[in-house]
């Protein structure tokens, strides 16, 4: 275990060749990240090709054997990563925020070295006997966001080793140190090589989209970037898995206990101040339970504090960056513009240092409202009634993304019902965003395209190939 100060110096650039990264709940400086160029990104990659076949050739259980020892080391280290982590991106270190992340990191790691992988036999009747393999790519880059830095970079990269790639990771440039802080931890527990950081601009993300010895990109992020990645990867065709934008929707069924689903609501709204791809953005509750579940939410709310990230009172950070901090406050304004009604909320002081947007809560507001056909990606949750399932389903599939969705009531079978018809990659019964790294995951719509997570996230990391005969 590594203190603090210690960990930010290991990743430390020399002096006055790095960039100042900001804490965005004080505007105080985190730390210095190096600033990798376009000549690091190829010296990465060269090395990720020369190491990656005898990390391949240990086949799976030894893998494994070093991704546990990975998770063990990520373990130990923990509490230094978690403050780094609550410093750069901003969540706080209680709720399921900054703690919760890191030891998501040791999971994953531990459940991907876990999962089972066997040769499939497709026919064997005596005449022709035909097996199904996954054999490792190569070399695989993997690009993530500023949201949740640590959980995703180890998202994409414990599977790409496990399946015997070599990775080449590209943070957010918002989000570096705690990247750099993670695969440093790792790494000493790897061979060199294998695993590297590109702390780059756009130019880096770019050149290792298109780079012709990667043969799969990762990517985590908004839409239009999926679009970009899409279009350069067509010249090598490399095999993608994209997981974009998502306005996920929740539809509160009539018989609903208003206070029993309210903190669930809350959690599946609110996660990581809002800043979640598969976090609940547009709910619809039926006009029965509209006014009581507007109270019960507004109650929950209330009560969770929000401020500092390093003050173990609060479960409540600010937005990453202002870019983010704008949006929220616009499609905010728009609502009340509109005349939408402000239950709680909606009201920042400008006059505090950082990034914070107050928990808003809007209610009696229409379908097509900025607030609710646009992604907020923060902490404003609008509330839409509705009168029949019909209509509910309707407005919950009429945007053009399907990362994931909710239902919400204590009659199973007529939850699975609705949740059926619902058109998006998960489909959680009442609650919202709990993904585990067993069961796949992934987008429908222009939320993307393959699925991360389990074996079926573990084959994508692979090249199929039959051997027949």
């Amino acid at each position: 275990m590594e203190t603090y100060d210690a960990l930010l110096a290991s990743i430390a650039p020399a002096a006055g060749t790095g960039r100042t990264i900001f804490d965005p709940a004080t505007g105080e400086a985190v730390g210095e990240a190096p600033i990798h160029d376009l000549e690091y990104l190829e010296s990465a990659v060269a090395a990720a090709v020369a190491a990656q076949p005898t990390w391949a050739a240990l086949g799976h259980e030894a893998r494994s054997a070093a991704l546990l020892k990975a998770a063990d080391a990520v373990e130990r280290s923990a509490e230094e990563l978690a403050q780094l982590l609550s410093r750069e991106q901003g969540k706080t270190l209680n709720g399921p925020n900054a703690r919760f992340e890191v030891g998501a990191c040791v999971a994953w790691l531990r459940a991907t070295a876990g999962l089972p992988l066997e040769p499939e036999t497709i026919v064997d009747d005596g005449e022709t006997r035909a097996e199904l393999h996954y054999r490792p790519i190569g070399v695989v880059g993997a690009i993530g966001p500023w949201n949740w830095p640590m959980m995703i970079a180890v998202w994409q990269l414990a599977p790409a080793l496990r399946m015997g790639n070599a990775v080449v990771v590209k943070p957010s440039e918002y989000t570096p140190l705690s990247v750099l802080a993670l695969v440093e931890t790792i790494n000493g527990e790897l061979p060199g090589g294998l695993l590297t950081v590109v702390s780059g601009g756009r130019d880096v993300g770019e050149a290792l989209a298109s780079h012709p010895s990667v043969g799969k990109v990762m990517f985590t992020g908004s839409t239009a970037t999926g679009k970009a990645i899409i279009r350069s990867s067509a010249e090598t065709v490399k095999r993608l898995t994209l997981e974009l934008g998502g306005n996920d929707a929740g539809i509160v069924l009539p018989d609903a206990d208003p206070k029993a689903i309210a903190q669930d609501i809350f959690w599946g709204a609110f996660l990581n101040t809002g800043q979640t791809c598969a976090a609940l953005k547009r709910l619809y509750v039926h006009d029965s339970i509209y006014d009581a579940v507007c109270d019960e939410l507004t109650a929950v709310a209330k009560a969770m504090p929000m401020g500092n990230g390093l003050d173990e009172n609060n479960v409540l950070g600010p937005l990453q960056n202002k870019a983010q901090y704008d949006i929220v406050a616009s499609l905010v304004e728009a609502a009340k513009a509109s005349g939408a009604r402000v239950l709680l909320g909606g009201n920042p002081d400008t006059g505090q240092p950082g990034y914070f947007y107050p928990t808003t809560l809007v209610a009696d507001i229409d379908n097509d409202n900025p607030l609710v056909a646009e992604e907020q990606f923060g902490p404003a949750l609008p509330i839409i009634r509705y009168s029949t399932i019909d209509e509910a389903v309707e407005k919950a599939n009429g945007l053009d993304v399907g990362l994931g969705a909710s239902v919400w009531s204590p009659d199973l079978a007529a939850a699975r019902e609705v949740a059926a018809r619902i058109q998006a990659g998960t489909v959680w019964i009442n609650r919202h965003g709990a993904v585990d790294p067993r069961i796949p995951f992934g987008g429908a719509k222009q939320s993307g395209y393959g699925v991360e997570f389990g074996v079926e996230g573990l084959k994508a990391l692979g090249v199929p190939q039959v051997i027949n005969g």
